[in-house]
């Protein structure tokens, strides 16, 4: 089924060769044609992530890609049509989508085709404007703290809470009944952290010796576990807080890798897009207001300027509008 006013062509960002910011830019493409276990999404919003810029720069490259590659794993927006194998979504939906492999093009496009396993309905909560930019790093954050698997009542300490991943997991481990101490980066980034409901905020840029001493004056045994979104010598003085048995988990992709220590383990993870994740993600979403920080928001043409603000420090995330 298919809404009848979906046109040829559409604008699209994309690129022709591995490179800088500047590869991007804007041209028309056709609309991709829909498979039978595919939808066809008029694009709300596409979320910025490192990911897109890894893309871009020919580091990691989504199987099947062809040039012009027309980037983007994540975005929300409307089904406008459905394959005859779909049963998840429906014409008219609101959905999210966290595509890792999109042989027919990313987000960054008036209009996006995707296998309908990666997407699913817009749960009460998101602001619909914002949602772009939560699939990949709400699913991963879950996936984060599924790897922990800390009990309710469990200290929880969150490094890198203020960014794309992490203020997201600090609402997502409060709603499995943790207590949260959240490690973000500068004033801005304490002050997001505690409006989304952290029991501890410290600034990472601080005093270390101090942030510790105020770790465990919050947590005297120690905490279970630790989330880390960031690597390096500020993550290797946090672990001095782990009670024994801690646990350490990080997203690959993470640098400089955490490292072992005694009486901790150290656990990578990567986000799960399924339809029993995205089930699991909604339900915890939909129990309270579910907040996605959005830093800075870029329409399509100013595609370039996104991708640089990339490689600089902010709370939250990157969105590009495209309706």
């Amino acid at each position: 089924m298919a809404d009848g006013d979906v046109p040829e062509r559409m604008q699209v960002a994309a690129f022709d060769e591995f490179g800088g910011p500047e590869v991007i830019s804007l041209r028309m493409l056709p609309v991709p044609e829909v498979a039978d276990d595919e939808v066809l999404i008029k694009v709300w919003s596409a979320g910025v992530g490192v990911w897109d810029a890894y893309e871009r720069q020919g580091v990691l490259v989504p199987e099947g890609s062809e040039f012009p590659i027309v980037p983007g794993s994540d975005g929300a927006g409307t089904v406008v049509a459905a394959g005859s194998q779909v049963n998840n979504v429906a014409v008219g939906d609101l959905v999210y989508v966290s595509a890792t492999t999109r042989p027919k093009g990313g987000f960054y496009a008036e209009y996006a085709v995707t296998k309908a396993q990666y997407a699913a309905k817009l749960p009460e909560g998101v602001p619909a404007e914002h949602a772009g930019a939560m699939p990949t790093d709400a699913l991963t954050a879950l996936a984060g703290l599924d790897t922990l698997s800390l009990p309710a009542g469990a200290w929880l300490l969150i490094f890198g809470a203020s960014g794309g991943q992490g203020h997201l997991a600090v609402q997502l481990a409060k709603r499995l009944g943790l207590n949260v101490i959240a490690v973000a980066s500068g004033r801005d980034g304490v002050t997001l952290v505690t409006r989304l409901g952290a029991d501890v905020s410290l600034d990472g840029r601080g005093d270390l010796t101090e942030v510790l001493a105020r770790i465990r004056d919050a947590a005297p045994e120690g905490v279970n576990g630790i989330l880390a979104m960031a690597g390096g010598k500020t993550l290797d003085r946090l672990t001095e807080a782990l009670a024994d048995g801690g646990v350490v988990a990080y997203p690959h992709g993470v640098q400089p890798e955490p490292r072992e220590r005694p009486g901790a383990q150290v656990r990578a993870y990567d986000g799960v897009a399924d339809q029993e994740q995205m089930r699991r993600l909604n339900e915890l979403i939909e129990t309270a207001p579910f907040q996605v920080h959005v830093a800075e928001t870029f329409p399509l043409g100013k595609v370039v300027e996104a991708h640089r603000r990339l490689t600089t420090s902010f709370p939250g995330k990157l969105l590009l509008t495209i309706r």
